[in-house]
């Protein structure tokens, strides 16, 4: 009996299976790894994209002039999740017919196809306001037209928006 218990026959199996069982943990932990980095690349690629086109949208408004900074009111969504967000007012401001030559400028939504291939839809939201600054500078009172433009996916509007740019443009800066 004893000489059964020293001898080590099979002890060579077990430690085989010991070390296959740590190297599939090992295998495991990287294929886990190298999928939370294709989604985040992912991610990643698709709020590149978004701020891309938020900039683009961004720079129709900053070409017109004071007057032409302004939503085609037939454009205005009614729904979710333009009117859940936190830049919609519904004293938005619009022009009928649109003063601005740019179509894309006019269009408070749209969809549109990113360099990617993908879906993405941009939302902007144009609001009056004053300026109200602290102590009273030249530019005290007045008005003030805050552009905020939101890009979301395309497929899955009601999640976070992929980005977000908003810009203020006074009217004594603005031209016409």
């Amino acid at each position: 009996m004893r000489a059964r218990l020293r001898s080590e026959r099979g002890f060579g199996l077990i430690e085989l299976l010991i070390a296959m069982v740590m190297l599939n943990v090992g295998i495991l932990a990287i294929a886990a790894s190298f999928n939370a980095g294709i989604v985040s690349l992912n991610r990643s690629s698709k709020i590149s994209t978004a701020l891309t086109l938020a900039d683009s949208q961004m720079e129709l408004y900053r070409a017109l002039t004071w007057s032409a900074i302004a939503l085609d009111p037939a454009t205005i969504p009614s729904t979710t999740p333009y009117t859940t967000d936190t830049a919609y007012s519904s004293t938005q401001v619009t022009a009928s017919p649109c003063a601005s030559t740019q179509a894309n400028a006019c269009n408070a939504s749209r969809v549109v196809t990113g360099p990617d291939r993908k879906s993405y839809r941009v939302d902007s939201y144009i609001v009056l306001s004053t300026s109200t600054t602290t102590p009273p500078t030249p530019a005290n009172g007045r008005a003030l037209r805050i552009v905020t433009v939101v890009v979301r996916d395309g497929k899955n509007l009601n999640e976070r928006p992929l980005a977000r740019l908003s810009s203020t443009f006074d009217s004594s800066t603005a031209g016409g």
